[in-house]
């Protein structure tokens, strides 16, 4: 059998093990438990204690903040495991080792490895009038094992949903990151900022280090309290962390005061403040896991990992003449740093903006912290079964920007044409596609097929 041939017949596997995991209960639908989980690691020899890790939790910005750490820890030569959700395009992109989204071939070894205990506590757990286990307690698990199977250095894991149940919650994390907490997933997580920072707290073991982004006074004295009890460090971003940073072409340039070093003019490939606060943030838990405030950080190191790190679907230019801009923002917190770096990284004069939203989502908080930088709206949907109806959306949509302004296209592709024709012949216009993870994941493919639609 040729290599080809090979390649195809794991993609085919590949497949066939996301389309098992999608007939369990959706990541829609977390359940407020552990104890599973715990249960197969175990039973796999604890996986998820074969290396380090450090997690990240909080309501934005955990994906980019993970995949800074990572690429860090990546450039000091360590061997990395990252964990991320949800994924834009390809499964694959969930679980990455040293960089690079897991191949077909070990996917498919590792899942029939697992396979055998995961049926086992399904089992169980069915024999006592629960449900089997979770598509995301299932991936997560297949997570730890292909790491140890790797094997890895260090596993950088994103927290899926809250913190103290969610299934990632498992390992014991030596360095536990918070990204800036606002409201999302109420319904799950509590409809105040004190609740949600509570069942995010949870990831802090005893003894851990524990870096945080500047948080709001409510998020904030949780975090300290939790830290407090667990005897854990607290190291803060604003006050034990310092950062100033400038608009550079192609992204930012840096200057951060760390808790074991200063780093001076570092250039960061990435958009908006936010990612010059998350770059921050990477650099207080690298610091911490390498060795606190005792061990500096390499300038040379930061410079190759920064330069080179990238973070999909997070304000990326996926196409030019137009220019096309893809953003993740999916509920108000985000929204607000989409619209803040939009107003102080680029210049456009007109901004189509290509709009869908699940039906858990404040589609109306998301558009009001856009608006003001868009000129018209496309309503759209996803492929999902949460999706909100575009009629829907029209409606809140016109009650934001207006109804003269407001467009209704059901179908993506041609929602993002239209919008791209609509912008063709200005000078300085643009198309934004936010308010779905989904639908970014939808246009970054479309854009990937057409070679970013290149004329």
């Amino acid at each position: 059998m040729s290599d080809s041939a090979e390649d195809r017949e794991y993609a085919r596997a590949a497949e066939l093990v996301t389309k098992e995991l999608e007939q369990r209960l959706g990541e829609g639908a977390p359940q407020p438990r552990l104890e599973p989980t715990r249960r197969v690691v175990e039973l796999l020899g604890d996986v998820h204690r074969s290396y380090p890790v450090i997690q990240i939790a909080g309501t934005n910005g955990k994906t980019s903040t993970s995949r800074l750490i990572e690429s860090i820890l990546r450039a000091y030569g360590l061997r990395t495991g990252l964990f991320t959700s949800p994924h834009l395009i390809s499964f694959n992109e969930r679980i990455q080792i040293d960089g690079e989204p897991i191949a077909n071939d070990k996917l498919l070894e590792n899942w029939l490895d697992i396979k055998p205990y995961v049926d086992m506590v399904d089992n169980e757990l069915m024999a006592k009038g629960e449900a089997r286990l979770t598509y995301f307690e299932v991936l997560t698990i297949l997570a730890f094992a292909s790491f140890a199977d790797a094997p890895v250095d260090v596993a950088v894991v994103e927290v899926g949903l809250g913190g103290e149940w969610d299934s990632t919650n498992v390992a014991d994390a030596v360095v536990a990151v918070f990204t800036p907490i606002g409201l999302d997933h109420t319904d799950r997580l509590g409809n105040t900022i004190e609740a949600i920072a509570r069942t995010k707290s949870g990831i802090i073991k005893p003894a851990a280090i524990v870096v945080s982004a500047t948080q709001t006074p409510e998020a904030a004295a949780v975090l300290a309290e939790a830290a407090e009890f667990t005897e854990s460090t607290l190291i803060v971003v604003g006050n034990d962390v310092q950062l100033s940073a400038s608009v550079a072409v192609g992204g930012q340039m840096l200057s951060i005061k760390g808790t074991a070093g200063q780093y001076s003019e570092i250039f960061l490939g990435l958009y908006g403040e936010h990612q010059a606060q998350n770059a921050a943030l990477a650099i207080a838990a690298v610091e911490s896991f390498l060795g606190g405030s005792s061990i500096s950080l390499d300038p040379e190191v930061l410079t190759e990992a920064f330069a080179s790190v990238e973070s999909p679907g997070r304000l990326q230019l996926v196409a030019k003449h137009p220019s096309v801009l893809v953003d993740a923002a999916h509920n108000p917190h985000g929204a607000r740093a989409l619209a803040d770096a939009l107003g102080s990284f680029f210049n456009f004069d007109e901004v189509v903006l290509v709009f869908s939203a699940l039906a858990d989502k404040d589609a109306e908080g998301i558009l009001r912290e856009i608006a003001p930088h868009v000129t018209s709206v496309i309503v759209t949907t996803v492929d999902s079964p949460r999706a909100t109806d575009v009629a829907e959306l029209a409606r809140i949509a016109s009650g934001v920007v207006g109804a003269e302004n407001v467009e209704v296209i059901p179908d993506s592709a041609v929602a993002v044409a239209a919008a791209r024709a609509r912008v063709a012949d200005s000078d300085r216009g643009a198309v934004l596609v936010a308010g779905s993870i989904v639908l970014v994941g939808e246009v970054m493919a479309q854009a990937a097929a057409t070679k970013g639609w290149k004329k």
